[in-house]
């Protein structure tokens, strides 16, 4: 990691001769980590206004190690909080910089474009702090640049690395996604004019009915419905850039069909179907920010599981139902019980699909001990990182079950 500017004492214009607005400034300066991309809720923000309390401002190094502290969790986050500090608590005008930086180039080597990619996250998560005017501005510079096709970015645009921009485009992709899940047959039946299975109560019926000597043969086929779908979403800090796309595509595929089943979950398990049925995305969305409390904290998956198969199976697992489970599979207890309850949803359900936005690196491999108890359990083990992964994921769940993923024995051969 970089360390912190040298300079130790703050520049001109800064909290410290705000007259008191140094909680305003600490939350404009949250939002611009929120826009660019970190995992930043009301929570980090009351533990910054703490840290910073304790370690006071008078030292520029202390300021930047305590928001350090509170802002950053993962090695990746380091680069875009270190420019984000710089040029919010110290020189404003950088953002101009930064928007040169942002402007696509010929590609070079794999750190500079890094580099460029968060200032350019960066840049725009400024400008939205900004006038209208510098805002316009900003806009029309990036789009003057644009020589490529935006919407074959956006498809294969990793979640994680999306701006403000990006993002909301992605949003209104996943409201126009649809998901065929392919019907299976049921045990009841519908009347039919073509030959197939005799009806013979229908039969009988018409026969006395008509007074005839000949009874006429009703025929009758078996009736096909989608199975349920029921959705279990890691809300855990580790998942947060990728759950809030998630929940986008969850409410577009609970408008879309019924019988779905929507759960979150990190230390506890959720149920927020009812909320995901609303029409507007952002009304269900903030019904469900209001009902779940353990937003981007550890993850419990086995006492998750647990909870789920022993209140909600039953209920909602019958006649088929595919189960989808988005999860890194980092388990906070160690992956205590996992591996039981992974069974019991095995046997319960029809078919458990795993969404693991880690196969978006190419060399991954599950060595996590929550991985390794869930994956001998699996029917399916798929990326959900991006626009892409979540389009292939509409085909699987159309496609038969013996033509889905054939790659699971490998990776199973992994943990063998």
């Amino acid at each position: 990691m970089t360390p912190p500017p040298s300079d130790d004492r703050m520049s001109e214009g800064e909290p410290r001769e705000a007259g008191g607005r140094l909680a305003e400034n600490l939350m404009l300066f949250a939002r611009t980590l929120r826009a660019a991309g970190l995992p930043v809720g009301p929570g980090r923000v009351l533990q910054g206004v703490e840290a910073m309390q304790a370690v006071g401002i008078e030292r520029r190094d202390d300021l930047y190690w305590a928001l350090h502290a509170v802002f950053v969790n993962r090695r990746e986050e380091h680069p875009l909080f270190d420019q984000a500090f710089q040029v919010f608590w110290r020189n404003p005008r950088l953002l101009d910089r930064l928007s040169q930086l942002a402007l696509p180039e010929a590609p070079t080597d794999e750190n500079q474009q890094n580099r460029r990619e968060i200032a350019r996250r960066l840049a725009e998560a400024l400008a939205s702090q900004q006038d209208g005017e510098h805002e316009q501005r900003e806009e029309i510079e990036i789009d003057a640049a644009h020589t490529w096709s935006q919407q074959e970015t956006l498809r294969t645009m990793d979640f994680e690395a999306m701006g403000q921009a990006e993002t909301a485009e992605a949003k209104r992709a996943i409201a126009r996604f649809r998901l065929p899940v392919r019907p299976m047959r049921t045990r009841r039946y519908r009347p039919s004019q073509h030959p197939g299975q005799a009806d013979l109560r229908r039969t009988m019926r018409a026969a006395l009915r008509a007074g005839r000597d000949d009874i006429p043969l009703q025929w009758r086929h078996q009736r096909r419905r989608p199975p349920p779908l029921v959705m279990l979403c890691d809300i855990s800090g580790s998942m947060a850039q990728y759950s809030r796309m998630v929940l986008h595509f969850m409410h577009t595929v609970t408008r879309d069909r019924d019988r779905v089943h929507s759960f979150v979950f990190g230390t506890s398990l959720t149920n927020i179907t009812h909320h995901l049925r609303h029409q507007d995305v952002d009304e269900a969305l903030a019904k469900v920010g209001g009902t779940v409390t353990d937003w981007e904290g550890g993850t419990r998956i086995g006492h998750c599981l647990h909870t789920f198969n022993r209140v909600w199976a039953r209920r909602v697992l019958g006649q088929g139902a595919v189960v989808l489970l988005i999860t890194d599979g980092l388990d906070r207890d160690n992956a205590e019980g996992l591996a039981a309850e992974m069974e019991r949803l095995h046997k319960s359900a029809r078919s458990v699909l795993w969404l693991n936005p880690l196969l978006r690196y190419a060399g991954y491999a599950p060595k996590s001990l929550g991985a390794r108890a869930m994956l001998p359990y699996v029917h399916d083990f798929r990326p959900v990182h991006n626009l892409a992964s979540l389009s292939e994921l509409v085909d699987v769940l159309s496609a038969p079950m013996d033509r889905r993923n054939s790659e699971i024995a490998v990776w199973r051969a992994m943990i063998a």
